[in-house]
């Protein structure tokens, strides 16, 4: 059997405590010492600790100083297809030359970063790399 009873908030509006009573009662979050863990501080009590898990207190995580570069790695592999003999990879959106791969042509490339090995394999090759940049780790 159904009836039509109205909501509980329906019937409370108007009533200005809402059946809490006083008006100090039930104010907000200041009545409950706070949102979430605070409030629980150092001293509260015998019941304190297990707040306290691994991240209550403190700073978490590192952050890495300086600039980060976002490398967009070519392969020395790939140099055969582009069927070129001189390639500047910075036009064509790429900045690092990895070891990747076999290369038998001679080749001129231009490029901001390239590791040791792709180095090593160009000039094996007969080629030669021109770096813009610093010659990177790695």
């Amino acid at each position: 059997m159904v009836t039509n009873i109205r909501k509980k908030n329906s019937r409370q509006k108007g009533t200005h405590t809402h059946g809490w009573g006083s008006k100090k009662k039930h104010r907000g979050a200041g009545n409950r010492g706070g949102r979430g863990l605070a409030g629980s501080g150092k001293r509260c009590g015998a019941n304190a600790p297990t707040h306290w898990k691994e991240r209550y207190f403190g700073k978490h995580g590192f952050k890495k100083k300086g600039q980060k570069i976002n490398f967009i790695t070519f392969n020395v592999g790939d140099i055969e297809k582009l069927s070129k003999t001189e390639i500047n990879l910075s036009d064509l959106k790429f900045n690092k030359l990895l070891g990747n791969g076999k290369i038998n042509t001679k080749v001129k490339i231009t490029v901001d970063y390239a590791s040791k090995k792709a180095i090593e394999k160009v000039t094996a090759a007969g080629g030669e790399i021109i770096l813009n940049k610093e010659e990177s780790k790695g």
